[in-house]
């Protein structure tokens, strides 16, 4: 395998940007020091990347983070978890400019402006942008669902992810399940429908007979979501929810109606949002780790364009079911956790 400058970097006992500068003169730092990297560099065998470098010589040091959109985003903790991991990985080398797919003039990205953009997809009508970034020749990573394009994706698999949730309800004896979906417009949905329809099948049961009830992924439409399902003359025993914020608005709508959860109605989410394990809800959920996600899909990128490792795998980051004490184990007349 090709000694990477990360490996001289290591070797050095310095940081990848110092041993960067060290072999290609730049700056009046520590002459010794920039002998002692340059040597290392050659007994290790170390050759440059001849694209790398041209790639170098133009460079912005600008990183674009585009959502498929900013100004109806689904989620803030979502727009905040990604923002995050990008920032995490590529805050100290590049600026990272933020910005939302729905808001952009197809045609008008400068290859210049940018080094490699992020784009968080979340919708089929992103392909048209997608498509803009790969013609222009600037280095993208795709993350947050799959994306059939020549480009990496890294995301998870949110029809699994939902399927354990609603395993986690059947399982633990319920039945009369009614489920609080998402934004319809996007992809996340369709597979987290897919999900939960397909688990239902795996146990026998009928997914056209659960009651299904719109959300939008905000707090408000999971409380009023249950507040129509709490009018219902037959009362569910369990409310899986399409996300964490939905479910935390569905917890105020079940207490307000003088309920109790889990005793009374059982609850899952979908996240492990920040509050999921605080305040007075302990919320069982399936985690669906965005920071990972955007952190992954991060590293990808800088690689290409400090190493110039092409890499279009589709990586798909393993989702975990949190268990909390949100969900009545039906079969027992206790509580799960």
């Amino acid at each position: 395998m090709a000694v990477t400058i990360k490996d001289v970097a290591k070797a050095a006992g310095v940081s990848y940007s110092t041993v960067s500068r060290a072999l290609n003169g730049i700056g009046s730092g520590n002459s010794e020091r920039r002998q002692k990297i340059v040597r290392i560099a050659e007994e290790m065998g170390y050759m440059p990347n001849r694209a790398a470098i041209n790639l170098k010589l133009s460079r912005s040091y600008n990183i674009g983070l585009y959502f498929s959109t900013i100004s109806k985003i689904s989620s803030p903790y979502v727009l905040h978890q990604v923002m995050m991991g990008v920032y995490h990985i590529a805050g100290s080398q590049y600026n990272v400019v933020v910005k939302g797919i729905d808001m952009h003039e197809p045609g008008s990205l400068n290859p210049s402006f940018y080094d490699g953009i992020v784009v968080l997809s979340q919708r089929d009508e992103d392909i048209q942008f997608i498509e803009e970034v790969h013609d222009k020749d600037i280095p993208m990573v795709i993350i947050c669902r799959t994306v059939f394009f020549d480009a990496p994706n890294v995301t998870t698999d949110e029809a699994e992810a939902m399927g354990k949730a609603m395993d986690f309800l059947i399982q633990n004896g319920h039945r009369k399940i009614c489920v609080i979906e998402g934004d319809p417009s996007l992809d996340s949905t369709q597979e987290r429908r897919k999900g939960w329809r397909v688990s239902m099948l795996r146990h026998g049961l009928d997914p056209d007979k659960t009651p299904v009830y719109p959300g939008d992924y905000r707090y408000s439409s999971g409380y009023q979501a249950a507040c129509r399902i709490l009018e219902r003359e037959e009362r569910p025993t369990a409310i899986l929810c399409f996300n964490d914020e939905m479910a935390f608005g569905a917890r105020n709508a079940i207490y307000e109606h003088g309920l109790t959860v889990p005793d009374e109605i059982s609850l899952i989410g979908f996240d492990n949002w920040d509050l999921s394990g605080y305040a007075n809800m302990q919320l069982t959920t399936v985690e669906r780790n965005m920071g990972e996600i955007a952190k992954e899909g991060t590293r990808i990128l800088i690689r290409r364009l400090d190493e110039g490792i092409l890499d279009n795998s589709r990586i798909y980051l393993e989702n975990n079911l949190i268990v909390r004490e949100t969900v009545k184990d039906m079969s027992k007349g206790g509580m799960t956790g």
